[in-house]
């Protein structure tokens, strides 16, 4: 037992990243993140047994830490903050390091607006994923995957260009 704690430990520290970026995408208020930052941990431990090992643990991760997400926002009910977007956000400068953290601010504001499943679409796509691998952490088809997160990426090209903020 004691070895299986220290590994799910061992595997949650390599890949925290992910789990913070999921509570980002899900939750504007830093508290909430951290509340589902939490329940995401919890509820890997209580599925790590049933990791099997026949894809990477990040794949596994990214699944149980998305579905977990669309599941805790509904049952808590949570109204997204739909604030404006401040300035304009240009995603092809986004690796500019002065402005990046200011600008990934802006880019969740503007994901805030988005449903469940366009959150997990644009989180994936961010994380530099195939339409397959998106497809298969989301149990659709690749095709609808990549239609999916076509039309995702048009309506937050949109959402920008509403508030203001045009690329």
């Amino acid at each position: 037992m004691l070895e299986t704690q220290k590994a799910f430990l061992q595997q949650i520290n390599d890949n925290k990243g992910i789990i913070h970026k999921v509570s980002k995408m899900y939750m504007d208020n830093v508290l909430d993140q951290e509340d589902l930052f939490q329940e995401i941990v919890m509820q890997l431990w209580k599925a790590y047994p049933s990791f099997k090992g026949s894809s990477k643990f990040s794949t596994w991760m990214y699944r149980v830490a998305l579905n977990t997400a669309i599941v805790f926002f509904k049952k808590e009910n949570r109204k997204i903050d739909k604030t404006p977007l401040q300035e304009q956000l240009d995603i092809a400068d986004i690796n500019d390091s002065a402005d990046k953290e200011e600008k990934l601010a802006y880019l969740y504001k503007a994901v805030q607006e988005l449903n469940q499943i366009e959150k997990a679409l644009i989180f994936l796509f961010l994380e530099n994923q195939s339409h397959k691998e998106i497809a298969q952490n989301l149990g659709i088809s690749e095709v609808n995957a990549r239609v999916k997160l076509n039309r995702t990426k048009e309506k937050l090209q949109q959402t920008i260009k509403n508030n203001g903020y045009e690329f």
